[in-house]
């Protein structure tokens, strides 16, 4: 064998051993991801009024509240999706392309806000709205879902409406078009 055909195989050996264990990294993280989020919540047959949206957006991930890098990868959680974000007055619906869709009840929100970023996306000044939910009462410190608006508009009329719906106050119906 030449010298070049040995760096070839080489090399080609080097890449699957570096994709087999980002593989074996991923499902490691989706096992002890599953223990803090054991099952999505279900979203009920009555969902209430439409608060806002659908909002187009930009489903970037979901991580430990406060850890905008400890992805939650369990029930593809951790994966990047284009999204639309409903909210209701039972909650929030995340409907995402190429993953499973996202309910977050009502009486599990414990808030909006704003953030540079997170795992999977770094935008730099207020782009990403962050939903902070509890997906098992046992867990205090909960999980952030992170959403980059289509539009800049959306992320203060999503936090808005998220915040409207924690503590109870009713917004103007609004629907984006």
């Amino acid at each position: 064998m030449t010298r070049q055909a040995v760096s070839t195989v080489v090399l080609a050996l080097v890449v699957v051993l570096v994709l087999w264990a980002m593989r074996a990294g991923w499902r490691a993280r989706t096992r002890r991801s599953s223990a803090l989020v054991p099952a999505l919540p279900v979203a009920p047959a009555d969902l209430g009024s439409t608060r806002l949206g659908p909002v187009d957006a930009v489903y970037v991930s979901t991580t430990r509240a406060g850890d905008w890098l400890d992805r939650v990868t369990a029930h593809d959680l951790g994966v990047r999706s284009r999204a639309q974000v409903t909210v209701l007055d039972a909650g929030v619906r995340i409907t995402r392309e190429g993953a499973a869709d996202v309910f977050v009840p009502a009486a599990s929100l414990r808030g909006a806000s704003t953030a540079p970023g997170m795992a999977g996306k770094v935008v730099g000044g207020d782009g990403l709205v962050v939903l902070t939910w509890q997906a098992d009462p046992a867990d205090p410190r909960g999980l952030d879902t992170g959403l980059r608006p289509q539009h800049a508009a959306d992320r203060g009329r999503l936090i808005e409406s998220v915040t409207a719906l924690t503590t109870g106050r009713a917004p103007a119906q609004e629907e984006n078009s």
